[in-house]
């Protein structure tokens, strides 16, 4: 049985150049999402990741075993946003508003979702209201590998904002997304890999 992993199929999403920003079109895909809000690490947020992993993974597991394909579980990513963007440069953590989602495979779907929220609902009891199988299509995005830890990131997203977009006629059209490729409990901060991406339209 061949296992597929999609940071490999879908090289030019998931490893875009570290050097410079990048233009890509992301398709539609299907993920497993939970919203919050506040600081990334508090009670909600881990609870949200609580979730998520048990329903991914036993997702795959009933690829696996029940329709003959395996894959890799993808990585974790966010899309994050304020009401008022202020609370990032000012660094109000607890204003910040969040989703955190996994990528499915397009054979998976809403009743092997449901069965997978059913099996981890056994051991941690009532799901969150907002955990949910989803579709996204983000479109036209700007990416580019930020290697180092998550708090030197402001620098390259202003980047973005403030050079690339405007230079390339360019503005923001969604929330900021990151997807995490390093794992912060395994990884030295200065080692640790996040695609920063942004959905954009032109001018």
């Amino acid at each position: 049985m061949t296992k597929i992993d999609f940071k490999k199929t879908l090289k030019h999403l998931y490893v875009p150049s570290a050097k410079d920003f990048a233009l890509v079109e992301v398709p539609e895909m299907t993920f497993v999402k939970i919203d919050g809000q506040g600081a990334p690490g508090n009670e909600a947020y881990q609870h949200a990741l609580s979730w998520l992993y048990p329903v991914s993974y036993g997702l795959k597991f009933f690829s696996k075993q029940t329709l003959d394909k395996d894959y890799v579980v993808p990585p974790l990513e966010g899309l994050w946003w304020a009401n008022d963007m202020t609370a990032y440069t000012d660094d109000r953590r607890d204003e910040w508003h969040w989703t955190m989602m996994i990528m499915l495979p397009e054979w998976l779907d809403d009743a092997a979702f449901s069965a997978s929220v059913e099996k981890a609902s056994k051991k941690l009891g009532t799901p969150p209201g907002s955990l949910r199988r989803e579709t996204f299509n983000e479109g036209l995005c700007a990416q580019i590998l930020h290697i180092g830890p998550y708090s030197e990131e402001g620098p390259t997203i202003a980047k973005l904002h403030k050079e690339f977009l405007p230079q390339n006629g360019l503005t923001e059209n969604g929330h900021h997304h990151e997807i995490y490729l390093g794992d912060p409990r395994k990884t030295a901060p200065e080692k640790l890999r996040t695609v920063l991406r942004h959905p954009v339209r032109r001018v």
